[in-house]
């Protein structure tokens, strides 16, 4: 198709593949989130210690470890769907969530079976990092290649509506249980709970996407170069270096702002943990609620200069954001920052799977978009807890926030590399 014209089944039928799609992200975020906020309550079970912060420290150590094994995933699943089709990695990657959350919902703890429960914890983490690995890229792919021509910012912002939909989803189910559960049966028992709920919601997810249609054609899949290392890297290093670029920035900032966001109002500004679980459930929904908006406009001013924005923006604001939160007493206040480093955030979320997409040719498309994303999230996404409480334990909190926006100084500069137009996919947005 050469034009913009759809038939309304044609639309209806897209709109349905996004919805499939995009439901199945969102448990798989949700599986993946709800350990970020559920550590609070289940750190001294598996790491004992006198100190808050070490045992934080630890169950940080162990969601960092989780975003290791995303490269793994990224090329495994990124092969699999160029090679033998999108949903097949779609419907891999839900299935092996749901394993990671059954097994964590049901682990002893350190009480019980020793040093094998922080290991078995680390081991249900890595099957969970291996399956966001692969599902980010595969979902990105997906999406862009099912996204209405004119309309690919709008439509695509969907996979970040769901990705932060899951976060928000586990805030809430946090927040439920801290109004029905004393702190006591939190730390003993609740915080299993939203590992059940996401391990059933997984395999819900799982008959949804047995219905989505293949996007990817039987040509494609079978060229000598689908899915493979030696053909992304023969023609598209420069678009996987620009990828994993500003990729790196946009993961580092959308981890501070989100998962170690609460832990920060908590530890760091001295705010109650029932408050901080509010604020954020706040701002994230408005931020979910932003990410259509902000994709719109990239179909109006452009995904590169949407990027250059997140850059510039971010560069300019996340000390004096970061430096206001440090000492914020009023939970109001505490939002209205959120929210605000939450809105330049969205210049880059609300395209992030498009704007990768649309640097690489379909037979490449979702190991390109997968891995680089991957490798960027694992090294500086899924560090970023790690580090701010580590600068944190030597009395260098600050640090960190100069290391976010050094980071996106980085990722403006490399959004100065993207093309004007898309590439490989329609040039008509």
């Amino acid at each position: 198709m050469t034009s913009t014209y759809y038939t309304g089944e044609e639309r209806s039928k897209r709109i349905f593949a996004i919805v499939g799609a995009s439901s199945g992200n969102l448990v798989e975020w949700f599986d993946f989130y709800v350990y970020a906020f559920s550590a609070i309550y289940f750190a001294a079970s598996f790491f004992p210690s006198d100190d808050p912060t070490v045992q934080l420290l630890n169950t940080a150590g162990v969601f960092a470890a989780g975003f290791l094994m995303r490269p793994i995933g990224g090329w495994i699943f990124g092969r699999l769907a160029d090679r033998h089709g999108r949903k097949n990695s779609l419907m891999i990657s839900v299935l092996m969530m749901c394993f990671g959350s059954l097994m964590i919902a049901c682990l002893p703890t350190y009480s019980s079976i020793g040093a094998w429960a922080p290991a078995l914890l680390l081991l249900a983490r890595l099957i969970q990092g291996l399956s966001v690995g692969g599902e980010y890229g595969t979902t990105a792919t997906y999406m862009s290649e099912v996204a209405l021509r004119g309309q690919r910012g709008f439509f695509a912002s969907f996979q970040y509506v769901t990705l932060i939909g899951g976060q928000l989803l586990a805030v809430l189910v946090v927040v439920i249980m801290q109004q029905l559960l004393t702190e006591e049966e939190l730390r003993a028992w609740g915080w299993r709970i939203p590992f059940v709920v996401g391990a059933i919601a997984a395999l819900i997810s799982l008959m949804l996407r047995r219905s989505l249609h293949e996007t990817s054609s039987a040509e494609t899949r079978k060229d000598k170069d689908a899915g493979t290392i030696k053909g992304l890297f023969r023609n598209h290093t420069a678009a996987f270096i620009t990828v994993l670029g500003y990729t790196a920035g946009g993961s580092l900032i959308f981890y501070t702002f989100t998962t170690y966001m609460q832990k920060y109002l908590v530890n760091t500004a001295g705010m109650n943990a029932k408050t901080a679980s509010f604020v954020m459930t706040g701002a994230l929904f408005l931020y979910m609620v932003m990410q259509p908006f902000f994709g719109m406009l990239s179909d109006r001013i452009g995904r590169r200069n949407s990027m250059l924005l997140f850059g510039a923006l971010g560069t300019i604001c996340t000390v004096p954001l970061l430096m206001a939160l440090k000492t914020v007493t009023s939970p109001f206040m505490a939002f209205v920052l959120i929210t605000l480093a939450l809105c330049i955030v969205s210049f880059y979320t609300s395209i992030s799977g498009l704007v990768k997409a649309e640097m690489f040719p379909p037979q490449v498309r979702a190991l390109g978009v997968g891995l680089a994303y991957a490798v960027a999230n694992a090294a500086f996404g899924g560090s970023a807890e790690y580090v701010a409480l580590g600068l944190k334990t030597l009395g260098m909190e600050n640090t960190f926030y100069w290391y976010v926006t050094a980071m996106m100084a980085i990722a403006f500069l490399f959004s100065l590399r993207l093309p004007k137009q898309a590439q490989y996919l329609h040039h008509d947005d």
